[in-house]
């Protein structure tokens, strides 16, 4: 009759039978190797009762078979729910993985490309692949999937298309880790326990770097271990919240974590090394796996009796980068061929992802070092001005940016402060702002006005390319005049918070950033009070997608002001204020770096400083004495008048030999005592060592042994030559 079949030939091809149909009803998939050999199936096809064969279309049975729940099988977390039928496990269905016919092993297993940086580097043309008859032991001929263990769940992944789905959850949860822990934790987790009850995983120590030849002995150090828990193991109580509470062994299964060693040497030329090389994972009752194991795991930590296991390498681009060992509890079904080939699959993307990871911590290691090393170690602290400062990167992911600040000491105790963004999140806005920043630091040793700086700026950044841009606020405070220069090129302007509590957003002209060309700064002088607060920062501080610039600047006013409120008529202290001011940004409120700089401006008392013009004529260095001794009589610093009159005199004598113009002469008393001396000449002097017979050259010699600090600072109207005395222990 049409349509009418044998019942024998319909049984044959059901997916317990040799030959089975392909879940999408194509062609059978011959030869999957589930239960045994062809004649073992025919057989018990032939004792089937006709009724109940004769009921289902083998093709539908098949595939129907492929996508039913295994009963009792444990939800994993790299399973994905049921619609997912692109590869994702359910709660019965905890995994994916390769169809038992050589179409899929080839697609499963692709082939490693060849490698010949070691003795632990595969050969042309090796990839992972199923053992042959050499590896593949008895464990390969073990008993059909799911018809042994406590539950059908713990006799493993039946069928090819279930295999086909664990391989793709497992990949996916693999591939989601971005650092070395999450993948590793990600094999771990989705392996245990629907491919294996444990799970070691050794990884090289150190772990190379992209192309690096790691020279010395291999070393690979177990990096994680997972296994069931211990009430499913049967050597503890079950916890009513866990899914697994319900599923028990027969008997209790010991600690398999724990057959391993911590650390392991590979010999050249040793089975564990041929192993490695191999990069094909094998049985462990395998010839090469009974001789790896042992020098893997310890020669006194054996793999409980029994048990069964996969040796898996873990090979990345260019190397084996460690291994991975599957361990199975004897009331689970063996493994077979087909689990070579997710273990395979498994090892592969387990590596690769490795090998991402070990870049990207490399990259993000080169990025936390270039950003360090452009931005200040640490800010100075000079007299008369107090500093703090902060920097965040604009995510964990954009480690590197344009933002940066500095303070650079100036002359007569002022002091330079500088706060700029370069466009962009990338080495190259890194590298830019740490030429414009060396070159800020070069012009203000330079002394130059705060306009003509941001005028220099502009100019290198032309020179360093036509879209290298950047905003820049560039001030100077002098802490003796209680005065404050600033000039900006297109940056946020800066907020002055009062001593009382008042915060106020200072009118500075705006300019345009550096690197357009064409423009002048202007440069504005403001009262610097004691008991003020400058604070200086980037965009990235009061602009996000939620707000614009200067809603985020009123909110950045408004925080200063509540913040000062807490401390009443004293000033706040500067390190908990840049805490407070960062504590305005919520959650997502970020897109950009973040440079902050607070300054707390102290000055120094009038009292503390005496200030002189004198004319250079050959009686100026005794006039210069004899102030100086009258200004050291008033402070009450009698001690240091010998002294601090044989170098002023030394310091003069130079600056009348050569000067036109009246030569000036300051002392500053602050923790030490300073002495400057400026005049027109713009050549500094040098410390030399002079000869018997010359006449001079002997002056700086002096000064070099008797002064506690000196040097020379050239200046855009001359120089000044300054050095300091440390002060009796009485007048600290």
């Amino acid at each position: 009759m049409a349509g009418s079949e044998d019942p024998a030939s319909r049984t044959a091809g059901s997916p317990d039978g040799g030959d089975r149909p392909s879940p999408d009803g194509g062609a059978p998939a011959a030869g999957s190797g589930r239960g045994g050999s062809r004649a073992r199936t025919r057989d018990a096809a032939s004792t089937a009762p006709p009724a109940a064969t004769a009921e289902r279309d083998p093709a539908a049975a098949a595939d129907n078979d492929a996508r039913k729940p295994t009963a009792g099988a444990p939800r994993t977390e790299g399973a994905d729910p049921p619609a997912d039928r692109t590869g994702a496990g359910t709660a019965g269905h905890p995994g994916p993985a390769v169809p038992g016919d050589g179409t899929g092993a080839q697609a499963a297993a692709p082939a490693a490309p060849a490698d010949t940086t070691g003795h632990l580097e595969a050969g042309p043309g090796s990839h992972p692949a199923p053992a042959g008859p050499e590896s593949a032991g008895p464990e390969s001929t073990g008993s059909p999937a799911g018809a042994s263990g406590p539950d059908a769940g713990a006799a493993g992944i039946p069928t090819g298309g279930e295999r086909l789905r664990f391989v793709g959850a497992a990949t996916r949860r693999i591939a989601r880790g971005i650092d070395l822990d999450e993948i590793v934790l990600g094999l771990c987790r989705a392996t245990v326990p629907t491919f294996a009850d444990a799970i070691l995983v050794y990884l090289r120590d150190p772990l190379p770097v992209g192309d690096e030849r790691p020279v010395g002995p291999v070393v690979l150090r177990l990096r994680r271990t997972d296994q069931l828990p211990e009430h499913v193991r049967g050597v503890g109580e079950p916890d009513a919240a866990d899914p697994l509470a319900e599923r028990v062994v027969a008997e209790p299964v010991p600690d398999l974590a724990g057959c391993a060693s911590e650390r392991c040497e590979v010999r050249i030329g040793g089975p564990l090394a041929e192993v490695l090389r191999g990069v094909r994972p094998v049985f462990g009752d395998s010839s090469a796996a009974r001789a790896a194991l042992p020098e893997l795991l310890g020669d006194d930590r054996p793999v409980p009796d029994r048990h069964r296991t996969i040796l898996a390498p873990l090979r990345g681009r260019r190397r084996v980068i460690g291994a991975a060992v599957f361990i199975r509890r004897p009331d689970r079904a063996a493994f077979e061929n087909d689990d070579l080939l997710v273990a395979a699959q498994l090892a592969t993307h387990t590596a690769l992802g490795v090998d991402k990871a070990v870049l990207y911590g490399r990259e993000v290691y080169i990025a936390d070092e270039l950003q360090r090393t452009m931005l200040p170690d640490s800010l100075p602290q000079p007299t008369g001005v107090r500093l703090a400062s902060r920097y965040l990167p604009a995510a964990e992911t954009a480690r590197v940016g344009g933002d940066w600040y500095d303070a650079i000491p100036l002359p007569g105790n002022r002091v330079a402060l500088v706060v700029g963004d370069v466009m962009g999140h990338s080495m190259t806005s890194a590298a830019i702002m740490g030429q414009l920043r060396t070159t800020a630091q070069t012009l203000a040793g330079l002394d130059l006005p705060p306009a003509e700086v941001l005028h220099h700026l502009d100019e290198q950044a032309q020179r360093l390319g036509s879209d290298r841009m950047a905003t820049c606020m560039y001030a100077v405070y002098d802490p003796v005049a209680h005065r404050i220069v600033i000039a900006n090129a297109g940056h946020p302007p800066p907020i002055l918070l009062h001593r009382g509590g008042r915060a106020e957003v200072l009118r500075v002209p705006p300019g345009a950033p550096i690197g357009v060309g064409g423009v002048d700064f202007e440069a504005v002088e403001l009262d610097a009070p004691a008991g003020a607060t400058l604070l200086l920062y980037t965009d990235g501080l009061v602009e996000s997608r939620i707000r614009d610039v200067w809603t985020g600047i009123e909110q950045l006013r408004e925080r200063l002001i509540e913040t000062a409120r807490l401390t009443g008529p004293n000033p706040p202290p500067l390190e908990p204020l840049c805490d407070e001011v960062l504590g305005m940004l919520g959650p997502g409120d970020r897109d950009d770096d973040i440079a902050l700089l607070a300054a707390r401006f102290e000055g120094i008392a009038p009292s503390d400083v005496a200030y002189w013009f004198l004319d250079p004529r050959p009686q100026t260095a005794r006039q210069a004495r004899r102030l100086a001794r009258r200004a050291l009589t008033r402070w009450g610093l009698e001690e240091l008048t010998d002294s601090v009159e044989l170098l002023v005199s030394e310091v003069i004598t130079n600056a009348v030999r050569y000067a036109e113009r009246p030569i000036t002469l300051r002392l500053l008393r602050t923790d030490v005592l300073r002495c400057e001396v400026g005049d027109d000449v713009p050549q500094l002097p040098r410390l030399r060592q002079a000869r018997p017979s010359d006449e001079g050259g002997r002056g700086l010699y002096l000064v070099n042994r008797l002064a506690r600090r000196w040097g020379a600072t050239r200046l855009s109207t001359g120089k000044v030559v300054w050095f300091e005395l440390a002060l009796p222990a009485r007048a600290r």
